[in-house]
């Protein structure tokens, strides 16, 4: 579902880049070279946007089409937390991801996992300590199966602020439920990574920073980037989102979006020129996944991932002037039944 969002305009952009003088050709052939390090990116595909296939099926695929890793939803229908013999079952997960080549990271956006009424629901603002009491649980059983996955982060948000609940004590309660998921994240070595969310208490990239201040800049708090996030509201451009976000930049996801409107696009479908983004990305060194995030088009999710892979090789070829690394696996299939696109 889409949600319009009353934005403001972004500020005309610096043009630092256009101000630096052009090569004339006659400087010294021997002189250092300042070319910014080129850091290849690894892709991954979001198992929420791969719902209707079985976890094990879900996988195989995206290690056949070329996927580095797999951002991991926690949900019923794949690897679910609240199943019986959750143990167990990673260490299975962990031996098949290992067998497939692929890394992970551990995502907690699952709609109801939680409760069969409330999407995303109850959430860390819930006003029923035993409610927020849960999905702090669901988050710390998150960073044990992050922990025993070798995950490189886990991922979480803030929620909806309740209606009628006054937004300073919206933070109170957040910074309180998240204190002991960033003692669980603390003691297993993985880092926690807070994703802004477009209506959500915690939106913005100021939002976050307003946390990781009032938690006393922990170090394993870092930030989930949705890039499509940042076109949707952000003041500044998507490529300067992740070069702000450098230093705290945990875990990245990725889809095309519009100006103003919360909606998760394939690739093209949206207005984000994906070369800069991409080349701004290799040139913090991120070494962790950069995740395709398409739930609502789970219902032709090979289709999309078939074709979100190539698409962002391409991109990133354009953005570092090296050669695409696309592996060959046939024609892209045909458009599935009730796609638009």
């Amino acid at each position: 579902m889409s949600h319009a969002t009353s934005v403001p305009a972004r500020p005309t952009e610096a043009r630092g880049a256009e101000s630096t003088p052009r090569s004339t050709g006659s400087e010294d052939a021997t002189a250092p070279s300042h070319e910014p390090t080129v850091t290849p990116l690894r892709f991954g595909y979001g198992t929420n946007g791969l719902a209707d296939l079985r976890l094990d099926d879900a996988l195989t695929l995206l290690a056949d089409l070329g996927y580095a890793g797999v951002g991991l939803t926690l949900d019923h229908m794949h690897l679910d937390p609240l199943a019986p013999d959750l143990a167990a079952r990673t260490r299975r997960l962990a031996q098949r991801l290992d067998a497939l080549g692929l890394d992970v990271t551990v995502e907690t956006g699952a709609r109801y996992v939680l409760d069969p009424r409330r999407k995303h629901g109850p959430s860390l603002l819930d006003p029923d300590p035993e409610d927020r009491g849960r999905r702090v649980d669901l988050l710390i059983r998150a960073v044990r199966v992050a922990a025993d996955l070798g995950a490189h982060a886990v991922h979480c948000f803030s929620g909806i602020t309740p209606p009628g609940t006054d937004p300073d004590r919206a933070w109170h309660r957040l910074t309180d439920a998240l204190a002991p998921v960033l003692d669980a994240a603390t003691t297993a070595g993985v880092p926690l990574a807070v994703e802004p969310e477009p209506g959500h208490l915690l939106a913005s990239l100021a939002d976050f920073h307003r946390l990781r201040r009032a938690l006393g800049e922990p170090e394993h708090l870092g930030l989930t980037l949705d890039i499509g996030h940042c076109q949707c509201l952000e003041p500044l451009s998507p490529a300067d989102c992740v070069r702000a976000a450098a230093p705290w930049l945990r875990h990245v996801q990725i889809e095309d979006m519009r100006r103003g409107v919360h909606e998760h696009l394939p690739f093209g479908d949206g207005e984000i020129d994906f070369p800069p983004v991409l080349a701004a990305l290799s040139a913090t060194g991120y070494q962790g996944l950069t995740v395709v995030e398409l739930p609502r088009h789970s219902h032709a999710g090979p289709h999309f991932a078939e074709l979100s892979l190539p698409f962002l090789r391409r991109a990133e070829a354009t953005a570092t002037g090296s050669p695409a690394r696309v592996r060959p696996h046939g024609d892209p299939s045909a458009t599935p039944e009730g796609s638009t696109s």
